[in-house]
C-alpha cells in the first residue's frame, strides 16, 4: 500500500546555511528555509522539512549564506546624497548655516530630490536597508520615487517656522502632509508622518498643531532632538528647560503621542525618567553624530531604562553614506567606551536595533523587522564566503563585527526580489552614477569652497 503526499505550492523557497528571525533574540538556526507566498513569510523550517512540503515558481540555495531580515534606516535625507562630500569636518552648525543650507536654496528641486532619493535608495537596497525614514523637501517627489522603486519607507514632511522652497511656512507644510498621507493612506508601502525639523527651527504653536494632528490621526512624528550640548545649553539659557523638558510640557512627549527623536544625546536623569514613562522612540545615528562631533548617545542606558532604541545614517552629507552594517558596528563600539563596560551593547543587541528595533521606531513592527510567519518578506541573504568573515564562529558577531556591506547578495522587498548576486534588477546603475555627477559638475561649478580647494 502506498499514500501519496501533497506539497503546498508556493512563490519562493530560500534554502540558507543560517536563518536569524531577530525575534527571538540571539537565536542562529542552522539549515533553514523560509519559504514565501503572496509577499508574506508563510513558514521557517528545516531545509529538509521544507524540501518534502513545498513546491516553489522560484527557490534559492544559499549554502553560504545568512538569511535575516531587512535592515531599517530610522533616520536619513535621502536627496542629500548628492551633496555628499560637500562640506566635510565641520562642527554641525557651521556646516548647516554656511554649507548645506545656502546649497539647498541654490540646488533643491524636485529634479534634485528625484535624482537624488533613487541614488540613496539603489545604495541602500544593494547594502541591505529594506526600508528607511526621510525628513525632506518635496517628500512627494520622494515618495513617489520609492514607491515606483519597491522600497518600504516612511516620509515625516518637514516643518520649520520659516519659509523654504517646500512651503511658506508651519500651516503650508502641515497642510501638504496631511494632503500627502491622504494620498497613500492605502498603500502598502509608503507611510507619511510629520517632520518638525528640530525645536530651534519650531515654535510652540505649529508644535502644538502637530500634536492635536498626531492625536487625532496617528500620524508619525519625527524630530531632531538633543543633538548637541549646545541646543541643550541654549534652550536651557533661553527657557530654563531642555529640549525634552519643552516637549513633554507641550504635550508633545507622552503615552499616546508616536513620536521618533533623532540623535538625543546630552540627556540628564531628568530627561532620561521623561522619555522612559512615555511612547518616545529613540534613533541613534553615531556615525553622523561622530563626524559632526554632534556628542554621544547613550544607547545603552536608555535600553537599560526599556526605552526602545533604532539606528539611523543620517544623511550622506553629514555621515558619508548610507550603510547600516558600519552603524551596527559603531553603536555597538561606541557604547562601550561610554559605559566603561566591554558587555554593553552586544552583537545581538546591535542587530535588533538596526531591524525590529527600527520597525518598532517606526510603528512598522507587526509588518516587518523579524523573520517570522505572516510578516511581509523583507528579506536579505549574505554570503560568509568571504576573507573578512572567515572563520564563523557566531553569524550575529560576524554581521555586526566583520561583514561588509557588498556581501549582500540577495534582497527581497514585500516578497519581490530586487538585487540578485550582488546585481540592481531594477535600477539602471549606469544612469543613476550619470545623473549625479552631472549634479556635481552643476554644484562645483558655482560653489568656490569647492573649486577653491
Amino acid at each position: 500500500m502506498t499514500t501519496s503526499h501533497t506539497t503546498q505550492a508556493v512563490d519562493t523557497l530560500i534554502h540558507a546555511r543560517y536563518v536569524i528571525p531577530v525575534n527571538p533574540k540571539g537565536v542562529v538556526l542552522e539549515h533553514y528555509s523560509a519559504a514565501l507566498l503572496d509577499n508574506k513569510i508563510i513558514s521557517i523550517l528545516p531545509t529538509t522539512e521544507a524540501l518534502s512540503l513545498f513546491t516553489a515558481t522560484e527557490s534559492f540555495e544559499l549554502k553560504q549564506h545568512v538569511l535575516m531580515p531587512g535592515l531599517i534606516n530610522a533616520h536619513g535625507h535621502a536627496a542629500m546624497s548628492l551633496f555628499r562630500g560637500l562640506a566635510d569636518d565641520l562642527p554641525l552648525m557651521e556646516w548647516l548655516n554656511d554649507h548645506i543650507w545656502p546649497a539647498e536654496g541654490e540646488w533643491v528641486s524636485e529634479n534634485f530630490v528625484r535624482d537624488g532619493t533613487e541614488l540613496a535608495i539603489a545604495e541602500m537596497i544593494r547594502s541591505g536597508t529594506s526600508c528607511f525614514s526621510d525628513m525632506y523637501f518635496f517628500p512627494n517627489i520622494a515618495a513617489k520615487t520609492a514607491n515606483k522603486i519597491g522600497i518600504r519607507a516612511q516620509f515625516c514632511c518637514p516643518v520649520l517656522d520659516f519659509p523654504t522652497i517646500w512651503g511658506t511656512g508651519p500651516d503650508d507644510y502641515i497642510e501638504k502632509a496631511l494632503k500627502l498621507s491622504d494620498e497613500y493612506k492605502s498603500n502598502s508601502l509608503i507611510n507619511i508622518g510629520l517632520g518638525p525639523h528640530a525645536p530651534y527651527t519650531v515654535s510652540d504653536q505649529p508644535l502644538e498643531k502637530i500634536r492635536d494632528i498626531a492625536l487625532e490621526s496617528n500620524l508619525p512624528i519625527q524630530i531632531h532632538l538633543h543633538e548637541t550640548q549646545h541646543e541643550v545649553d541654549d534652550a536651557i539659557i533661553q527657557s530654563g528647560q531642555s529640549p525634552i523638558q519643552r516637549l513633554k510640557k507641550l504635550g508633545l512627549i507622552g503615552p499616546d503621542i508616536p513620536l521618533q527623536c533623532v540623535h538625543m544625546t546630552a540627556l540628564s536623569p531628568q530627561d532620561i525618567e521623561i522619555l522612559s514613562t512615555s511612547n518616545v522612540q529613540i534613533i541613534h545615528c553615531p556615525e553622523s553624530n561622530l563626524k559632526l562631533a554632534s556628542g554621544f548617545c547613550e544607547a545603552s542606558k536608555l535600553l537599560d531604562s526599556g526605552i526602545n532604541v533604532a539606528l539611523g545614517t543620517d544623511g550622506a552629507a553629514s555621515n558619508n553614506d548610507l550603510d547600516m552594517f558600519g552603524e551596527m558596528r559603531t553603536a555597538a563600539l561606541i557604547a562601550k567606551p561610554i559605559a566603561k563596560n566591554a558587555a554593553a551593547l552586544d552583537a545581538a543587541t546591535a542587530l535588533e536595533m538596526a531591524t525590529l528595533g527600527g520597525a518598532k521606531a517606526l510603528g512598522l513592527d507587526q509588518k516587518t523587522g523579524s523573520i517570522e510567519i505572516g510578516k511581509c518578506a523583507d528579506l536579505i541573504a549574505i554570503n560568509l564566503d568571504a576573507l573578512n568573515s572567515q572563520p564563523s564562529f557566531d553569524p550575529i558577531s560576524d554581521i555586526v563585527y566583520s561583514v561588509a556591506s557588498n556581501q549582500v547578495s540577495h534582497h527581497w522587498i514585500n516578497g519581490k526580489l530586487l538585487l540578485q548576486d550582488g546585481k540592481l534588477l531594477n535600477l539602471d546603475v549606469k544612469n543613476i552614477i550619470s545623473k549625479a555627477q552631472q549634479w556635481a559638475a552643476k554644484i562645483k561649478s558655482t560653489d568656490t569652497s569647492i573649486t577653491n580647494k
